[in-house]
């Protein structure tokens, strides 16, 4: 034992690294190792020897398990050390120049038209991404045969063979929130819902994800000219400039009547310029919300009536900004971010003005 002693704390000593530490750990007292096997040549011996060498062999086994751990905490030590004299940092330096972010189109068109409708009353409303079926669909008067549930349009969250829970989707527009406010708050009501949304789609004009912005105003005398009045209130604000409107006849499940909104442009090298000239660029969908609408969401429609409009962020984001392609949106270039992209703080205000 005692040359087992000898032979096993010098090469502990010599070990240069863990990986050694731990060949040596194996043959000293691993299953196999020689201290081991030692231990177990104690059922061949006498009880009297057993109660000589017993003793003896587990003293051993701990001076042995003692010094590996001490040498294992020594090269970590060492390794330590040596990290930190490779990653030294004079504090002494000058500071580098910290460059200045840039807010994403999308976040300061969400801040402005939220500036804009927060000055018309109305307040901001936030719901889930992932909805349930009944919210994103039934309680909006969509039924189940019409093809925006159609898996081709509509992304479904995946469910396990047999459950027969009601499905789950990624929500296909911010309709949903003005339920759930609805059945929250009751009526009166004024809000608006920006947010994320999913729709299974991608070209230049769209994007399996993009951002909505909707508004909803429920009251007992609301009507199609409060509708008309706030959106060219809104429209006039975010351009700048006196934006007039038509509204063409159309069809949506949760409102009658039901109307595409235009707004006045003209084509100018290539670009739209908004407000002025004689043709007509659609933006968004709207009209009064329909009575089924309004008594999923708990409220009278006896009593109640109100007006509803949809609108995408990124798509008039890109008409104010002169942005060609929808999907840059998303690419993470920091080089269009420089370009397109806004002083953080530069805050949209009413009164300060919402952009540069």
């Amino acid at each position: 034992m005692n040359d087992l002693r000898e032979k096993y704390i010098e090469l502990i000593g010599a070990a240069a690294d863990e990986a050694a530490l731990e060949d040596l750990r194996v043959q000293a007292v691993g299953k196999k190792g020689e201290i081991s096997l030692q231990m177990r040549s104690l059922g061949k011996m006498s009880p009297e020897e057993r109660q000589i060498m017993g003793p003896k062999l587990n003293a051993l086994k701990d001076e042995i398990n003692s010094a590996l751990a001490a040498k294992k905490a020594a090269l970590a030590d060492a390794a330590l050390n040596e990290r930190l004299q490779s990653e030294w940092l004079d504090v002494t330096l000058p500071g580098r120049t910290r460059r200045q972010g840039s807010i994403h189109p999308v976040s300061q068109v969400w801040e402005e038209c939220t500036a804009i409708f927060a000055d018309m009353g109305f307040s901001v409303a936030e719901g889930p991404q992932i909805e349930k079926d009944w919210y994103n669909f039934d309680a909006l008067n969509i039924p189940g045969h019409h093809p925006a549930r159609a898996e081709m349009d509509t992304f479904y969250m995946n469910r396990a063979e047999g459950d027969d829970r009601p499905p789950h989707v990624l929500r296909t527009h911010t309709s949903p929130v003005q339920i759930r406010s609805m059945e929250a708050q009751g009526a009166p009501l004024r809000i608006i819902c920006p947010g994320r949304v999913y729709r299974a789609d991608y070209d230049q004009t769209h994007t399996p994800m993009f951002h909505q912005v909707e508004g909803l105003a429920i009251d007992k005398n609301i009507s199609m000219a409060n509708l008309k009045w706030v959106l060219e209130e809104f429209f006039s604000a975010y351009f700048g400039t006196t934006v007039k409107t038509r509204f063409r006849a159309s069809h949506f499940p949760f409102t009658e009547p039901s109307a595409e909104v235009d707004i006045q442009c003209q084509w100018k090298d290539g670009s739209v310029v908004v407000g002025e000239g004689d043709d007509w660029l659609e933006v968004l969908g709207s009209g009064m919300v329909h009575p089924k609408v309004l008594a999923a969401g708990g409220i009278d429609p006896d009593e109640w009536q109100g007006f509803a409009f949809g609108m995408g962020i990124d798509r008039i984001a890109m008409l104010k900004y002169g942005i060609p392609d929808l999907r840059a949106f998303f690419d993470s270039d920091l080089r269009w971010l420089r370009h397109y992209g806004f002083a953080s703080l530069d805050v949209p205000t009413i009164r300060g003005g919402l952009s540069r």
